[in-house]
């Protein structure tokens, strides 16, 4: 893995690969914590705040989302005219106030929009960090970067239900929003004190509505970033409605919903190693084939547990070990195309990569929201609903890929 050569115009990192990967791991893994450590707190927020439409409960997860989606769009930005450094720490300010405001909220309606917010801040780490990585590699060594960190990032998802569980036992499901505050201090810490700026200022970009247009259309005037775009948004999507709709799925459908934490450490421990297969296999075989084998296998897979558990051939004690490898398979599905369809969409516009970033991301989470949300919301008792949304995205993202020449 070779790191782009410094330059006058490019001072060189203090941090070696390794410790650069874990940092940008923890900066990925803001989304994961404050995402996945609310899960188990979803029949709790629903039985407090909006007894009377439970379902409801899980706007907490795509109201962040949301917000993050939004944010992404100007953090690229602001960082291309700023620098890294500065985007990053403000955004992270913002992520914590939001997450004391979500703590005082009295009402759903108040930790939503604190939840918006938070996900605005989260969009700077987010974003520019993925800008970060781009400033100091190019190509397939970029894509194992990403690999390698995400691969460090899913031991995040693994243990965030159970952190989630731990602080309700002591505080009540409120407390998880002060272990946002923790957790991204440190890591802001980390961040202030060992990562020096990528962008110089001659590298930067003025910040005016004119260059951002030029930038936002030079960005979608590509047919690779275009369909990259849309193929993340379809990923995405996938991957949104199963976080919404896992837990009550495990819960009211099988039954297990005391043992939530423990199933969803299995699940991110074991679809954590698809990216340490991509990191061994993106290089071999390019970025465009992981993806595209990867979606197809995901349909045919989708497809025929709909099929197969609709017509009752799965016998009771078989039916939920059945489904959670099939939701396994979701999130392997994440590891083997998002980070190869970030680095395919970034490597022709290098030069905007803060914009470019902004854009793919933006674009790709808010409309993922807009599709999974509905499929998340669904949830009728049964896992169909949220099969059949897997299956319909994957086949649309397996078809989009094929606009991608070769």
């Amino acid at each position: 893995m070779t790191q782009i050569a410094p330059t006058d115009a490019r001072p060189a990192a203090i941090m070696g690969p390794r410790e650069f990967i874990a940092m940008i791991a923890m900066l990925f893994a803001t989304i994961a914590f404050s995402i996945d450590a609310m899960l188990p707190a979803l029949p709790e927020i629903a039985a407090e705040l909006s007894p009377d439409a439970p379902n409801a409960a899980q706007l907490i997860l795509t109201s962040f989302v949301l917000g993050m989606g939004i944010g992404t769009l100007f953090a690229g930005p602001l960082s291309d005219a700023f620098g890294r450094r500065p985007v990053i720490l403000a955004g992270a300010a913002l992520y914590c106030a939001s997450a004391l405001v979500a703590y005082f909220s009295p009402t759903l309606e108040g930790v939503l929009i604190a939840r918006l917010l938070q996900g605005l801040g989260s969009a700077g780490p987010r974003v520019v960090s993925l800008a970060l990585v781009r400033d100091l590699y190019k190509g397939r060594d970029m894509a194992r970067v990403v690999s390698f960190a995400m691969m460090i990032f899913t031991l995040v998802p693994a243990i965030a239900p159970f952190i989630g569980e731990g602080i309700m036992w002591v505080t009540g499901w409120r407390g998880i929003f002060l272990a946002f505050l923790v957790f991204s201090g440190l890591s802001m810490l980390w961040f202030w004190l060992r990562q020096p700026e990528t962008l110089t200022p001659a590298q930067r970009r003025p910040l005016r509505v004119a260059t951002l247009r030029a930038a936002f259309v030079e960005v979608l005037s590509h047919r690779v970033v275009v369909v990259s775009i849309a193929v993340q948004t379809l990923g995405f999507a996938c991957l949104f409605a199963t976080l919404s709709a896992t837990q009550p799925i495990f819960d009211q459908v099988y039954g297990e919903g005391d043992r939530f934490a423990l199933w969803f450490a299995v699940i991110a421990v074991v679809s954590g190693t698809s990216s340490l297969i991509n990191a061994k296999l993106v290089g071999r075989l390019g970025m465009r084939r992981m993806i595209t084998v990867t979606l197809a296998a995901q349909v045919v897979f989708s497809c025929a547990m709909l099929v197969t558990k609709s017509l009752g051939m799965w016998p009771g004690a078989l039916a939920f070990p059945a489904h959670l490898v099939w939701t396994i398979g979701v999130f392997f599905m994440t590891g083997l195309t998002i980070g190869n369809l970030n680095a395919l969409g970034l490597e022709p516009v290098g030069h905007i990569a803060g914009m470019a970033a902004s854009v793919m991301g933006a674009i790709a989470t808010v409309a993922s929201v807009v599709l999974a949300a509905p499929v998340g919301l669904a949830f009728n008792g049964t896992p169909y609903p949220l099969m059949a949304g897997v299956a319909v995205f994957a086949a649309a993202g397996w078809g989009l890929m094929r606009l991608i020449p070769r």
